[in-house]
C-alpha cells in the first residue's frame, strides 16, 4: 500500500535529516497496541522514514518486551527536546507503577490510555510533533470525566480544528461514514441535508487536499435496501438523500447516489470512485473490513492535524502472546506519512491561487 509493496518497504522520506515526527499514543496498556507498534519497528529500516515518539513510559514498554521476547531497543526522554532521531523514542509521561494484565479490559489500563492519547494531543497542537498515530482504546474503560467521547474521533474533533470525516482506507477504497459511533435506532433522524453536504465537502477537500486527487469522484450509499423501492421501504432517500446530492452537483462536485450497499461492493462499483459515503457504520466498515482485514487504516479527515490508526481493535484475546500482526498499523504509519507530504505539497501550491484549478 503506502509503503510496503511486496513484502518490501519502498522509501519514503526524500531526505533523512528532515524526518517527520511521529507522535503515538499507546492504546489499552491490556492490549494489542505496544506489541504492534513494537513490531512495527523490528526492523530497523523504519527508522529512515520517521522519527517515533511513544508517550507512556519506559516501564510498561518494557514489560510488554520481556512479555513478548521481543529485542526492540527503546530511548527513554523526559522531555521532547531530548529527541534522538535514530531511536525509538519513549516520553515519560508518568512515573508511577502500573499494573498491567494482559487481555483484561481495566479501568487503570483506560485511564492510563488517556494519559497517552491526551498527552499525544497537546503535543500534536503544540507542533512538536507532526502527525498522531493512535493505537487502539477500550471504549468502555476508557471513558472518564475527562474523556466521555464514543472513540477517537469524536475527541480528536473536540480538541483539533475542522469538523471530522472517519474514512477507512486502503489504496483502492476509502470509505467515509455520515454517521459514525451512534445507535442504529438514531441514524435514520441523523441523516439530514445538511450532514450530508457536510461529510460530502469534508471528504472532497480531503481527497484534494490529503490524497492528491484533482476532481475527486465520490459516491453517496442508501439509507435504506433498494433505496427504499420508491418509497416502499422508506422515503429518506428518495426525500432527503437525492434532493441532496443534486444540490450538490450543482456546485460542480462529481457526487453520485444513492446506490444499495448491496449491489454496490457485490458488483465492485466501488472500483470506479475516489471516495465512498455510507450512511451508517456497519453500512461501511462491514465490507471495509472484509474486502480489506488487516491491511486497512483508519484516518480522521476534516481537521488542521493529521491522525491514523490500526483497522482493529484491542484484541484482548491475543494480547501478550505474540500473535498480533502489525501490518494494519505500519499501513497507518506510511499512510500518515503520505499524507502529511501530500498536504505539505498542497499548502505550497495553493500559496499562488494562479497555481490553483
Amino acid at each position: 500500500m503506502y509503503g510496503i509493496k511486496n513484502k518490501k518497504i519502498t522509501r519514503v522520506m526524500a531526505d533523512k535529516n528532515d524526518k517527520i515526527i511521529v507522535g503515538i499514543s499507546i492504546g489499552d496498556l491490556n492490549g494489542i497496541g505496544i506489541e504492534v507498534i513494537l513490531k512495527t519497528f523490528l526492523d530497523k529500516r523504519m527508522l529512515e522514514f520517521c522519527t517515533p515518539v511513544l508517550f507512556g513510559a519506559t516501564k510498561v514498554i518494557s514489560y510488554h518486551k520481556k512479555a513478548l521476547n521481543l529485542e526492540v531497543p527503546v530511548h527513554g526522554i523526559a522531555s521532547i527536546t531530548q529527541i534522538n532521531h535514530t531511536k525509538i523514542n519513549v516520553l515519560n509521561i508518568w512515573k508511577e507503577e502500573v499494573s498491567i494484565e494482559l487481555g483484561q479490559a481495566t479501568k487503570i489500563s483506560g485511564a492510563y490510555a488517556a494519559k497517552s492519547l491526551e498527552a499525544a494531543v497537546n503535543h500534536l497542537k503544540d507542533k512538536t510533533i507532526d502527525i498522531l498515530l493512535t493505537a487502539p482504546i477500550n471504549k468502555e474503560t476508557i471513558q472518564s470525566e475527562n474523556f466521555n467521547f464514543p472513540g477517537h474521533t469524536e475527541y480528536l474533533e473536540a480538541n483539533l480544528e475542522g469538523d471530522s470525516l472517519m474514512i477507512l482506507m486502503t489504496d483502492q477504497l476509502r470509505i467515509g461514514l455520515i454517521t459514525g459511533h451512534i445507535p442504529i435506532s438514531k441514524v435514520a433522524e441523523a441523516i439530514t441535508p445538511e450532514i450530508i453536504k457536510e461529510k460530502v465537502n469534508t471528504m472532497y477537500t480531503s481527497l484534494k487536499k490529503d490524497f492528491g486527487i484533482g476532481k475527486p469522484k465520490i459516491a453517496v450509499l442508501s439509507l435504506n435496501p433498494h433505496c427504499g423501492d420508491k418509497g416502499v421501504i422508506g422515503k429518506e432517500d428518495d426525500e432527503i438523500i437525492k434532493p441532496a446530492i443534486a444540490e450538490i452537483r450543482e456546485t460542480g462536485k462529481l457526487v453520485f447516489g444513492p446506490y444499495a450497499a448491496d449491489g454496490f461492493f457485490g458488483s465492485e462499483t466501488y472500483k470506479q470512485f475516489d471516495g465512498v459515503l455510507a450512511t451508517y457504520h456497519d453500512q461501511g466498515l462491514a465490507p471495509f473490513k472484509a474486502l480489506s482485514f488487516g491491511n486497512g487504516v483508519n484516518f480522521t479527515a476534516g481537521l488542521n492535524e493529521i491522525r491514523t490508526s490500526p483497522d482493529h481493535g484491542t484484541g484482548f484475546d491475543i494480547a501478550g502472546k505474540n500473535k498480533a500482526n502489525e501490518s494494519s498499523f505500519k499501513e497507518a504509519l506510511f499512510a500518515a506519512i503520505q499524507i502529511y507530504k501530500t498536504r505539505t505539497e498542497y499548502k505550497e501550491l495553493t500559496k499562488n491561487p494562479l497555481l490553483v484549478k
